[in-house]
């Protein structure tokens, strides 16, 4: 009896004291919310998910979106556009600019990283709204609505141009001089443009431009054979992209068309007429290439100008291309490039965008490889001793805003041995991208003496045309590895 009374008084002391600690503590919370103050529990607060099968779990919050590299965006030019004419270089949008340049990606992925305020403007001059991005300039969030101003640069995640990476690569055609209908089919779907006077071609990588006596899948032979269109002579080549490179490859399909464009792609933005709408479109002719170069350059841009020449191996049969020495002894030519960094060092590799100002053979190559000391990824002709160092070193690459190590992401479902960055051993990764030049089915006429003024028919048309060329698989596999997470 005395054991029992004993637990029912303790029992009734602990209800009495638990009541006076909950007294304490609402009038301690009155208290503290009247005087402004607000307390905050030291525990993470908890969070319930449901997951895909509708299991409830509670757990801590899950950690934001981590910051992905940047790719910078060329200084908008301010002139009307090529290839737009609809757009007036005084008010155009960062969308239209951004759609503008990524023409090969959707609209809709491109608005989706304006709303989710992943792009960034580079500010001329730092002020209380911007925020640093590891990108050596402040930048400032842009809204799609927002004014391009001349010179401002945009920065990008690489996200942007990630694209589905199909399981079935590129075909190369058998080598024949008559292609059959599967082969003909698939060489038409390569073209990007065709009218009176030229063809545009995406060329796959790993097959020749020019054939000789045992080749005969070249682009020439098999444009000739299956992309005449009902001309009486198949298209010739205007200029040349290395076998193992890819991009727009352009095409002739008269005599005065091939002869008028070769003159233009001796020296870009040269220009000798006496029509002036021709030489103002010659003066914004460029071409555009991606590459991917293992290190990177000391410059994010700049111009290189060093004269090439080429030299004999001690076979006496191969020929290679190396810059010329400052002797006037040995013939070399003159070769311009712009380069410009398109972001940071990802798996010891940099993405790089080369615009030649003149063509020679191998100039982007060489130029890459001895002048900036960064070779492209898969050429082993340039770059043999630098690939063996490169595959033999370990490598951490650091996030610049964060300080924190990349992580690589591993597409699903695709095998990185297809000649991606890698691989064992990567195919060349160097892609012509961009292509501006004169539509020279509308200056023809004038250009032969037929006519002074261009024909009324063709006045409407614009005087510059522009094509932008998806990268081929393994290079697509490469961007999207380097598009990282933080670990």
């Amino acid at each position: 009896m005395g054991n029992h009374a004993h637990v029912s008084l303790w029992g009734l002391n602990s209800i009495k004291s638990s009541r006076r600690r909950r007294k304490k503590g609402m009038w301690r919370q009155r208290v503290l919310v009247s005087s402004g103050v607000r307390l905050y529990s030291r525990i993470a607060p908890q969070v319930v998910r449901v997951t895909a099968n509708n299991v409830a779990k509670l757990g801590s919050p899950k950690d934001g979106p981590k910051p992905r590299q940047l790719l910078s965006l060329p200084p908008f030019p301010g002139f009307p556009l090529p290839g737009k004419n609809s757009l007036n270089a005084s008010h155009v949008t960062a969308i239209s600019w951004v759609k503008y340049y990524f023409d090969e990606i959707h609209d809709s992925v491109i608005q989706s990283h304006f709303n989710k305020s992943l792009v960034r403007l580079e500010c001329p001059s730092s002020s209380d709204s911007v925020e640093k991005e590891g990108l050596g300039k402040p930048v400032r969030k842009i809204k799609p609505s927002d004014v391009m101003e001349v010179g401002a640069r945009i920065h990008i995640p690489v996200s942007v141009a990630e694209t589905a990476i199909s399981k079935r690569f590129d075909t190369i055609p058998s080598g024949t001089l008559c292609p059959n209908a599967d082969e003909i089919e698939y060489l038409q779907r390569l073209v990007k443009y065709e009218d009176s006077a030229l063809l545009v071609l995406n060329k796959p990588p790993k097959v020749p431009v020019k054939g000789n006596m045992p080749i005969h899948n070249s682009m020439d032979a098999l444009a000739a054979a299956a992309l005449s269109y009902g001309y009486d002579e198949g298209p010739k080549l205007v200029h040349r992209l290395d076998r193992e490179s890819s991009g727009l490859l352009l095409m002739g399909r008269t005599k005065e068309s091939i002869a008028h464009l070769q003159s233009l792609f001796s020296y870009i933005n040269r220009a000798q007429s006496k029509c002036q709408a021709w030489n103002d479109a010659c003066k914004a002719t460029y071409q555009r290439y991606w590459a991917l170069v293992i290190g990177s350059p000391k410059d994010k841009e700049g111009l290189i100008s060093a004269r090439l020449s080429k030299v004999l191996l001690d076979d006496g049969k191969t020929e290679r291309v190396v810059l010329a020495q400052h002797s006037r002894l040995e013939p070399s030519q003159e070769a311009v490039t712009e380069y410009r960094v398109l972001g940071p060092t990802i798996n010891g590799c940099s993405w790089i965008e080369l615009c030649p100002l003149t063509s020679r053979k191998h100039q982007l190559r060489v130029h890459c490889a001895e002048a900036l000391g960064t070779p492209i990824v898969g050429d082993y002709k340039y770059g043999w001793f630098v690939h063996r160092r490169w595959k033999q070193m370990p490598r951490v690459d650091i996030e610049p805003s964060s300080g924190k190590p990349y992580k690589l992401r591993w597409p699903e479902g695709v095998d990185i041995q297809k000649g991606s960055v890698l691989a064992k051993v990567p195919l060349l990764h160097l892609h012509c991208r961009e292509l501006v030049l004169p539509n020279i089915a509308k200056f023809i006429d004038v250009l032969d003496g037929k006519s002074e003024n261009v024909h009324p028919a063709l006045s409407t048309r614009p005087d510059l045309l522009r094509f932008v060329a998806s990268m081929p698989s393994h290079m697509k596999i490469s961007w999207n590895l380097m598009s990282s997470f933080l670990v």
